[in-house]
């Protein structure tokens, strides 16, 4: 079986990328032996439907399954379209959710777990002139966003009281991996790097 795995970096200790059409890499991994493909993202940068080709890339690879932090519409429709189950809100380590995976702790999403567009960011945009500059104020994932769901935003809906606690603290894990990344390229940039 393989299963795909959002990813930061082509290793089975990066975290998972919490957006699926603009992650940097995907992991391809049969979670029984372990054995896995990093596959960079192509479509990371696209200017627009992301989603939609990196999901027909990863269902073009013979995927069963993703694996990842959040899908929107476009993608979560174009991977049920082709057979390919969707696990949102999976935080961590790629072992660990392989692992988490393997153990049947994962279930599949019955729907997106967020809106068109999520992983673009809100961030400052881009350009000048009149009003909020080309992008319409969003940015490319690339600012302090970083494709991360809205703080004060409700919670995707869930069958029952355990499953909304679940998603809120993987939204919390995974505001504490935007939080830790953006600390480390702060640091970067103050020793010149």
């Amino acid at each position: 079986m393989k299963v795909a795995i959002s990813a930061t970096a082509p290793s089975l200790d990066a975290d998972v990328d919490p957006r699926f059409g603009r992650c940097q890499y995907f992991i391809i991994i049969d979670p029984e032996t372990m054995e896995f493909e990093a596959v960079e993202n192509s479509s990371m940068m696209a200017a627009g439907g992301a989603g939609i080709s990196t999901a027909q890339m990863i269902a073009g690879k013979g995927v069963q399954v993703v694996l990842t932090g959040n899908c929107g519409p476009n993608a979560y429709q174009t991977l049920s379209a082709a057979g390919v189950q969707v696990i949102s809100g999976v935080v961590g380590r790629i072992r660990d959710a392989a692992e988490a995976y393997k153990a049947g702790k994962l279930q599949a999403s019955a729907e997106p777990s967020v809106d068109a567009h999520f992983g673009m960011g809100g961030g400052m945009g881009m350009g000048r002139g009149m009003g909020r500059g080309m992008g319409m104020g969003r940015g490319m994932g690339m600012g302090m966003t970083s494709g991360m769901p809205p703080v004060a935003g409700p919670a995707p809906q869930t069958t029952s009281r355990e499953q909304e606690i679940e998603v809120l603290k993987n939204q919390v894990e995974m505001l504490l991996q935007q939080l830790r990344e953006t600390q480390q390229r702060i640091k970067e940039l103050e020793e010149g790097k």
